[in-house]
């Protein structure tokens, strides 16, 4: 007897106008949106191809071994998610993939590079990815401590011998790892402000020395820009010599072959594809510019990548580039280190506080007995997150060049509609 796969129609039935409603209605924040929004949403609902009251960039769907019929069925319903939430929140642009297997399963470009353009954004335009750059530097950090380059428990002060924190003790005591685990013991974002204000690394070390401590260092979290970035002087040194960014590109973006990758201003301003950042202003985005900030402190938030080298990116992650980045380092860097309770809580609604952790420049979210590798970013004015469950060799990122209130929500919509296509996914095929 012949065995036949699923019906698309048991797996996948759109959900209907009103339930869209109800659904995009509860994510919305009626102080920013009004009767206007919803109106243009429900005409945009209302009418057949739904993509069309916003430009979409080209969609990639490489040879792949033929997907299960549910998850194919998943990706075009969330597909169909993402341009409605593009409409309704009015988000500029964006930019979506998917790998499954090592395999870019989906990856597209939604909206325009810059608001009043015609400019689509496709695979590879260019975006500044704001916290996610934290990921690679503890990668490439982890990558030298497997190499004997360094160690974990190396004092702090061994690298940056000025460095030095209100009780001179804990500022000896301070080891590497502490710096990437967000355990220095510093009050939450310490001059982060400062940064943003454009003052130099040097002025700004030398304010650690006054900081009134929230802590004892690898036992207290509490996340850090500026003093995360502590990592790049470490890195350089025990690399020899070169620099944070040459480090990136010739031991990261080089042989992942993630060729829009980069990590300075002029990199991101002089590509001929780069998507710009937006504010909102009353009744919708406008343009914004790209500012310096952050690009002196690049392991806190320098990096810049298109879609298309994030999806490299997420096979690495994944565990399907070892000889670029051994399993060996992944497990180091996603080993749970502390938990992040205390702080606000990461996916709300999807993810409890007493499930939330911090390994190694990145967050590790237990939920469902699933094991959730998750990180988020926000630079000036750009906003992306990245989220992959290691067990089911599953990842998705978007990128957005506005503050959208889509930020989450797409991560933890995807997740829980991959949990229920999954189990579909394990009946056998009916006959």
């Amino acid at each position: 007897m012949e065995t036949v796969h699923r019906p698309l129609s048991t797996v996948y039935r759109p959900p209907s106008i009103v339930v869209r409603f109800i659904t995009f209605v509860r994510m919305l924040d009626i102080r920013r949106f009004t009767l206007p929004l919803l109106v243009i949403w429900l005409i945009a609902a209302c009418t057949d191809g739904g993509d069309k009251p916003i430009k979409m960039g080209a969609s990639l769907r490489p040879t792949v071994s033929q997907l299960d019929p549910a998850f194919e069925a998943m990706l075009k319903e969330y597909n169909r998610f993402f341009e409605d939430s593009m409409i309704l929140t009015m988000t500029p642009g964006a930019a979506v993939v998917v790998v499954k297997d090592g395999e870019v399963v989906f990856i597209k470009g939604y909206g325009v590079r810059e608001e009043g353009s015609q400019l689509a954004i496709d695979e590879n335009t260019v975006f500044r990815i704001g916290s996610l750059s934290k990921g690679f530097a503890s990668v490439l950090a982890a990558k030298l401590e497997d190499e004997n380059k360094l160690r974990w428990y190396d004092k702090v002060q061994q690298y940056v011998p000025e460095f030095n924190l209100v009780d001179p003790a804990q500022a000896e005591r301070m080891e590497v790892k502490n710096i990437v685990t967000q355990t220095t013991g510093l009050p939450y974002h310490a001059f982060s402000n400062l940064i943003e204000q454009g003052f130099s690394n040097d002025y700004i070390l030398s304010q650690f020395a006054l900081a009134r401590l929230a802590g004892k260092e690898g036992e207290y979290f509490s996340y850090q820009n500026a003093a995360y970035s502590l990592i790049e002087p470490v890195i350089e040194q025990a690399a020899g010599g070169k620099s944070f960014s040459e480090l990136l590109a010739s031991e990261l973006f080089e042989p992942l072959q993630m060729h829009n990758a980069s990590a300075t201003y002029d990199a991101i301003v002089n590509s001929p594809n780069h998507a710009s950042p937006h504010r909102f202003r009353g009744v919708g985005w406008a343009p914004d510019s790209i500012t310096h900030r952050y690009y002196n402190y690049v392991a806190a938030g320098g990096v810049n990548a298109s879609i298309s080298d994030m999806a490299e990116w997420l096979k690495a992650m994944l565990g399907h580039k070892p000889e670029v980045v051994p399993p060996s380092v992944l497990r180091d860097v996603f080993t749970p280190h502390i938990t992040s309770g205390r702080e606000r809580p990461v996916l709300r609604g999807f993810i409890d506080r007493d499930s939330a952790y911090y390994g190694k420049g990145w967050r590790i979210l237990h939920h469902w007995g699933d094991t959730m590798v998750y990180h988020a970013g926000f630079v000036n004015n750009y906003l992306s997150e990245i989220a992959f469950i290691p067990s089911d060799d599953i990842g998705i990122c978007v990128l957005f060049n506005a503050p959208s209130q889509m930020g989450g929500q797409c991560i933890s919509t995807f997740f829980r509609r991959w949990r229920t296509v999954r189990e579909l996914m394990k009946q056998p095929p009916q006959s």
